[in-house]
């Protein structure tokens, strides 16, 4: 495996523990900013939707540069939203900070997603991304801890330092780390990648990814409340089970990773029914501690950690460019979007186990989008009839 593609992971982790940060902070940022804990909830909401809408737009801006000059462009627009977080006097710069930082941190996903596939070879890229994107995996299991005992122990703007000094560190290893390559495709290469957006199924693919984070993402944006309201435990407590999740996604990220390349399908296809499962299970047995936690770590092992296999999928389907990843990247967030909010009304109408069961329902219907696949896979291929001997003539 390439070193470069360590170093990418480096500055995806930077990203992610920036996209976290908030979630860790946020009493100590209302109270800052003058704000409420709504409105700082917003900021969240911010961060995502300016992934997933402003990502590919800032993509189509930088594919004019070869790939490390774009990162490096890339970097310092990130850089310069975590400098403005840092030193926002109000809520207003707040929020335009997280604007920014979010359309960066997208295209910025897209983009080094794109540089795995340029670095390596193709029967090694579900491999490569699957290192890559341990530094989302990381993120979850380091980057907010960290980020949030940073700003407990000394204010939430120190996080935000933290966070750009590791962008720092990202940008330099990456200007040092990742070697130079041609930009895919030439000249042709933005009619190319938008070409492919032309094929139907590159739609259902998406699809797929959408509803395999949507349905993690509505369980994982409330398991302090269902941890804490439905099973039991104590809000001491809960830190350390979400600590055991993360440590989930990055084994099942590792071995989705050693998987996704030669079994892309059926890898998707057994991690969406295991999460099916999972989320099932947790949603009748969440008043039970034990049974409650192997789901939740089910969840961890089988749920975000399909990203090297989304990614591996939507490459085959459409191509490796950076545009083509950045707009998977943008429907994966708005999964993240669909189960974090539906999930808050469904908690509203229905009690801490809805979202659960809308985490199943999700699952299962992304199960229904692989079944053109999976049909495609279980047909055997017609064989050229074998030529027969020529037949004798018969007598009469």
């Amino acid at each position: 495996m390439p070193r470069a593609v360590y170093v990418l992971a480096l500055g995806i982790f930077a990203m992610v523990t920036s996209e976290f940060v908030v979630a860790g902070l946020m009493p100590q940022m209302a109270e800052g900013l003058d704000a409420s804990i709504t409105q700082i909830g917003y900021l969240i909401t911010a961060f995502a939707a300016a992934m997933a809408v402003g990502g590919p737009f800032l993509t189509v801006a930088v594919m004019r540069f070869p790939p490390r000059t774009a990162l490096m462009v890339l970097f310092a627009i990130f850089l310069a939203g975590n400098v403005l977080a840092a030193t926002a006097t109000g809520y207003a710069t707040m929020m335009a900070a997280r604007i920014i930082t979010g359309v960066a941190s997208q295209a910025f996903f897209g983009v080094g997603i794109s540089m795995c596939a340029q670095l390596t070879r193709p029967e090694v890229r579900g491999r490569a991304i699957a290192v890559a994107m341990n530094g989302l995996m990381l993120g979850t299991l380091l980057g907010l801890p960290l980020s949030t005992l940073v700003g407990e122990r000394f204010g939430w703007r120190a996080a935000f330092w933290t966070i750009t000094l590791i962008t720092v560190i990202a940008a330099v290893a990456t200007l040092f780390g990742v070697p130079p390559v041609e930009r895919a495709g030439g000249r042709g290469a933005f009619r190319q990648e938008v070409g492919v957006f032309k094929r139907p199924k590159l739609w259902l693919v998406l699809s797929t990814s959408t509803l395999i984070i949507g349905a993690t993402f509505s369980a994982f944006s409330y398991l302090n409340p269902i941890l804490t309201g439905l099973t039991g435990f104590s809000t001491g407590t809960v830190p350390v089970l979400l600590i055991a999740y993360g440590a989930a996604t990055v084994v099942g990220n590792y071995v989705v990773g050693r998987l996704a390349d030669r079994h892309t399908v059926p890898v998707l296809a057994v991690g969406l029914a295991l999460n099916l499962a999972f989320l099932t299970g947790f949603a009748l047995l969440a008043d039970l501690p034990v049974p409650a936690v192997v789901c939740m770590m089910g969840i961890g092992l089988v749920g975000v950690t399909m990203n090297p296999a989304m990614a591996t999928r939507v490459q085959r389907t459409g191509n490796a460019g950076p545009l083509v990843n950045t707009v998977h990247s943008s429907f994966i967030t708005l999964g993240v979007i669909i189960g974090s909010s539906v999930g808050a009304v469904a908690i509203d109408t229905w009690g801490l186990r809805a979202p659960l069961w809308l985490g199943a329902a999700l699952a299962l219907a992304g199960l229904a989008t692989l079944l053109p696949d999976i049909a495609r896979r279980a047909t055997p291929a017609t064989e050229p009839a074998a030529p027969r001997p020529a037949e004798q003539p018969e007598h009469v």
